[in-house]
């Protein structure tokens, strides 16, 4: 199971949006299961990720406890993803997000090389997780579907909050913060780029997509 089901969109705004999962069962094969999922997240950081994350320690996004009321305009905003391979001290769920389908090939090429024997998933439109893998010379094995929103909808976010919210599966992004940050790309107090990068500081397991989210916004 994976939050990532739940991300919100067309099939055409889900064009760029891969994530691949590391995660060990519990008692079962977490044996080394640090090492192996450090050896997860160093094979993907030479695969050209546009965010990495460990479930138990953040994101390659990381808020920061030095703040002060001007910090904001002139953070850091590249992805550090030697913080996130260094953090892993415990068997959790490691994640690689891409933008790129040809990434995700090589990603899983090489992964399927190391052999690690933990549980490998790719969370991505079907057919395009589907074709991934295949080129990867592995046919997938299960599907996992969202079946959408139920209950009350009406009270949801508006479709375009919702688009950028679902990226992080917790629920840590607020759609309040989402809807402030696209009126700030309006009024130029900030580029796509930037809010997106605040707003996947948000997202502490790691799996929020920069480059969709920039899409988005500028569109």
């Amino acid at each position: 199971m994976t939050n990532t089901l739940h991300r919100y969109g067309s099939a055409d705004s889900l064009q760029d949006d891969y994530i691949v999962f590391a995660i060990p069962a519990r008692g079962l094969n977490d044996d080394r299961a640090v090492e192996k999922q450090q050896q997860f997240l160093d094979i993907a950081r030479k695969h050209h990720p546009i965010n990495l994350g460990d479930a138990s320690h953040g994101s390659a996004f990381r808020p920061s406890k030095n703040l002060n009321p001007s910090i904001h305009w002139h953070r850091e905003c590249r992805p550090n993803f030697d913080a996130v391979l260094s953090s892993v001290n415990n068997p959790t769920t490691v994640a690689a997000v891409f933008d790129d389908p040809a990434h995700v090939v090589s990603f899983i090429r090489e992964l399927k090389q190391a052999n690690l024997g933990l549980s490998i998933n790719i969370s991505a439109a079907l057919d395009k997780a589907r074709e991934c893998a295949r080129q990867a010379g592995i046919e997938r094995h299960s599907v996992e579907y969202s079946l959408g929103f139920f209950g009350q909808t009406d009270r949801m976010a508006d479709r375009k909050t919702l688009e950028i919210a679902t990226m992080c599966g917790h629920g840590m992004l607020s759609f309040g913060l989402v809807r402030k940050l696209i009126d700030w790309v309006k009024q130029g107090r900030r580029t796509p780029g930037q809010a997106a990068v605040t707003m996947a500081r948000f997202c502490s397991c790691g799996v929020f997509n920069t480059t969709r989210a920039c899409r988005l916004l500028q569109k």
